[in-house]
Formats: C-alpha cells, sequence, structure tokens
C-alpha cells in the first residue's frame, strides 16, 4: 500500500475537469451485454475495476476497442460464444454483482462463489440481488458455491425492495429491459449513476418511466440495439474539488454540466462557510468564512444528514467532515446509510481535530480547533482517504496519509490533477 504525503497550507487554485463517474461506469459497462451490436461509451474514467470488466468480456468472446487519452471505449459482445462459455463471475472486483443481471440474461445460468477469499461477493449483501433474479423467474440449485439457472424466459415482476439499494435497483432495470411483460419496482434508487444507466438503455430501446424516481416502471422489449453513451462527470470528485479548493484559501473553477445534481450538495458545504458562484456549464468555490450556519432554532445544534439520494449522499459525508474540522463552529453528521462507517473519524484527534462519536451513525465536530501536521492511517474506503486529505491539506506542515491506495479506485489522476493546481502532494 502506497503513502500520501501532503504539504498543506498552499492555495489550490485554476481550472479542472472531474473524470467520468465510477459509479456509473461499471453498470453501464455491465449493461452492454444486454446488446449485441456495438456500444460506444464516453468519458470513460481511467481505473481498475474497467480493466477488470474488461478482462472478463474477452475471456467470454467480446471485442473492444479503448482510448485513454479520449476516454473512450467501445464493445461488442459475441452472443454466442458468451452462451457457450460456463457463466462463473470473475474474483477480486467490487463490481461483479453488477454482472449478475447481464451474464443470467446471456448465458441463463450462473455459477460464483460468496464465500471464496478476495470475491467482493462474499463481503457484500447479494441477498436482494438474488431475490430479484428469481422474482424474474431464476431459480437457486447450490447455495455455497452457488448456481443459479434461468427457467424459461425472463418475465416480468413487481417488487417492492425492503430498501432503496443502487445496485439492486441496477440489477432489477437490467432484467426487466429484456423481460416479457411490464416490471414495476417501488423503493428505487434514484442516484445520478442509477438515471445514466437508465438513459443508456433508452437509447438502446428500452422502455423505462419514472427515471429519477423512487418507481420504476419498465416494459420489457426483445432487443436492445447499440448506441454511444456519455458517462456523467462525477459529482462526488466535483464536490471534492471544490472542498479542497476552498480550504486552501485558492479560487477553484470545476467545469461540469452536472450542476442540476449540485444543488443540495453545495448547500450542505455552504452551511460550512464554502462559498460557491455557479453558471450552467461550471461551479468555482470563491472563499471559505470557516463559519457554521446556525439554525433559527437555537436550541439544536447544525446538523448535515446523509442518506439514499436525493438526500445529500453519504459518499460526501467523509469530504464534508474533512472540510469541518478547520470551521469555527460546531456541527452535527448523521450518516444514515452505513452503521459504522465514521469509526475512521478517531484519525482527525490526530491532526489536533476535536470530534466526538455518540454512536455508529452520529459524529459531532467541534470547532475552532488548533490543527497540525499529523501521520494518520487510512481505512480501505475511498472516501475516507479524500477526507483526510481535505483536512491535510488545510494544514500547514507535512502530513502523511498511510494506506491511501484506494484513492486510486475511484479518483483517476487525482493527485496529478491537484498538484498541476498548486497542491504540494505526491505519493510515496
Amino acid at each position: 500500500m502506497a503513502n500520501l504525503v501532503v504539504e498543506g497550507g498552499y492555495p489550490v487554485s485554476g481550472t479542472v475537469r472531474p473524470s467520468g463517474n465510477k459509479n456509473a461506469v461499471l453498470p453501464m459497462l455491465c449493461a452492454t451485454l444486454l446488446s449485441e451490436d456495438e456500444v460506444t461509451l464516453q468519458n470513460v474514467p481511467d481505473i481498475s475495476d474497467i480493466d477488470k470488466l474488461l478482462a472478463y468480456f474477452e475471456s467470454k468472446g467480446s471485442r473492444f476497442s479503448r482510448d485513454r487519452d479520449a476516454q473512450t471505449l467501445t464493445i461488442q459482445h459475441d452472443f454466442q460464444a458468451f452462451a457457450t462459455n460456463e457463466a462463473e463471475l470473475p474474483f477480486g472486483i467490487r463490481a461483479a454483482v453488477l454482472l449478475l443481471a447481464p451474464a443470467m440474461v446471456r448465458s441463463g445460468n450462473l455459477h460464483f462463489d460468496t464465500e471464496a477469499k478476495g470475491c467482493a461477493l462474499g463481503v457484500r449483501e447479494i441477498d436482494p440481488h438474488l431475490d430479484i433474479l428469481q422474482r424474474f423467474g431464476c431459480r437457486m440449485t447450490a447455495r455455497h458455491p452457488c448456481h443459479m439457472e434461468a427457467v424459461g424466459p425472463v418475465t416480468a415482476a413487481k417488487i417492492w425492495a425492503d430498501y432503496a439499494s443502487v445496485t439492486a435497483t441496477e440489477t432489477f432495470i437490467m432484467m426487466a429491459s429484456v423481460a416479457k411483460g411490464v416490471s414495476v419496482l417501488n423503493n428505487a434508487a434514484s442516484e445520478p449513476h442509477v438515471q445514466a444507466l437508465c438513459e443508456m438503455l433508452v437509447a438502446m430501446g428500452a422502455k423505462i418511466d419514472g427515471i429519477g424516481t423512487s418507481r420504476l416502471t419498465v416494459t420489457g422489449v426483445e432487443r436492445l440495439c447499440g448506441t454511444t453513451a456519455r458517462v456523467p462527470d462525477d459529482h462526488h470528485e466535483v464536490a471534492t474539488f471544490l472542498a479542497i479548493g476552498g480550504v486552501t484559501g485558492g479560487r477553484l473553477r470545476v467545469e461540469s454540466g452536472i450542476g442540476e445534481h449540485m444543488e443540495l450538495i453545495l448547500r450542505q458545504f455552504s452551511k460550512l462557510g464554502l462559498e460557491f458562484e455557479v453558471e450552467e456549464e461550471a461551479i468555482t468555490v470563491t472563499g471559505w468564512t470557516r463559519k457554521i450556519t446556525e439554525p433559527f432554532t437555537t436550541e439544536l445544534l447544525p446538523k448535515i444528514e446523509a442518506a439514499p439520494w436525493p438526500y445529500f449522499p453519504a459518499d460526501l459525508l467523509p469530504q464534508a467532515i474533512g472540510v469541518a474540522v478547520g470551521c469555527e463552529g460546531d456541527i452535527m453528521f448523521w450518516n444514515k446509510v452505513y452503521e459504522g462507517a465514521l469509526g475512521w473519524t478517531g484519525e482527525l484527534l490526530k491532526f489536533g481535530a476535536r470530534v466526538h462519536l455518540s454512536d455508529p451513525h452520529r459524529l459531532v465536530v467541534f470547532g475552532n480547533n488548533q490543527l497540525r501536521p499529523a501521520v494518520v492511517e487510512a481505512p480501505y474506503i475511498i472516501r475516507v482517504v479524500v477526507a483526510l486529505l481535505v483536512a491535510a491539506v488545510q494544514v500547514k506542515g507535512v502530513t502523511r496519509i498511510q494506506n491511501a491506495d484506494p484513492l486510486r479506485r475511484a479518483y483517476p489522476h487525482f493527485v496529478e490533477k491537484l498538484t498541476a493546481l498548486g497542491a504540494k502532494v505526491h505519493w510515496e
């Protein structure tokens, strides 16, 4: 694991373009398996999970061409070759769960070991996905390792999900798009990356109503055609750049057309004293007052709550916490999605920040901290590495973030982009 060395106290200013959304490109790439025509993806980020998916597809007879400089990827699948191969899902890739639906559609059977070391399926809850496959007419014939097979043609299903899972919603969308009949999902996830998958499938001929809402109605079609689809910019990366620019005293302009998805995100960061100018195709952070916005109800502690979209995203809560350690007031952060996802915040104490973890979901950050550089250790969580970076760049002196490799999984060439903007950051 590599360490990230940060010399804080330098303004990060200029203009930058964000990468394509990792959480969008992976389901979009998996969904190309639903068509035997060429599909071209644009604004493709340079991340390792894509390489692993492409290696898997190539082993099944698929052909692709990729231009990393132009950020384009064109892929075409051979249905006959795929159907004659055993559909065993790849190990060592967290996106493997997104292959469940398209691989089942193409091959009619699935094999995967939920207990195999290094298999992403073994550490993620896959029950909602398996339930969806079964509701569409598939059956499980073995559990460990798991074997599932289709029983006749895929038929429509009406499902009310236990909770709004992003990847389970994407599994439903992919199955329903080619199922016979009309399928309905209540309590669907509606994040921007889910919307991007829906819009790509519609361009391929799918019939999906309710995009961006919690109720999706999908009328299955016999065939999906090829298309060219653009991966949306990563709203997490947009917000991260803005946070870093703001806390370093810089003026940083992020060029992106995803302003429609940023309104609530910017409002929550504004509670931390960050100031913005919003244009149609760009957002600029112009300053940082460090002052927490106090609620009108004076008995209440200011707070930022994270929950499934359209709430403030849980994946941006760590970055907001990284900003808050430099603020003058107190504020509570409430993660309503993941239990125990705030356990890393003890590392902030090493910076001299005063924080109190109230329970597995709620954290209070106290203001007016005298911050100092530190040696901190990141858990294997992408957004936590970024949070520690946001804290480090505002502190004069050298901070070392140990085990920072997860940053590369979702923020391609991020360190190079930051150094071009004036940051003093390098890998060790």
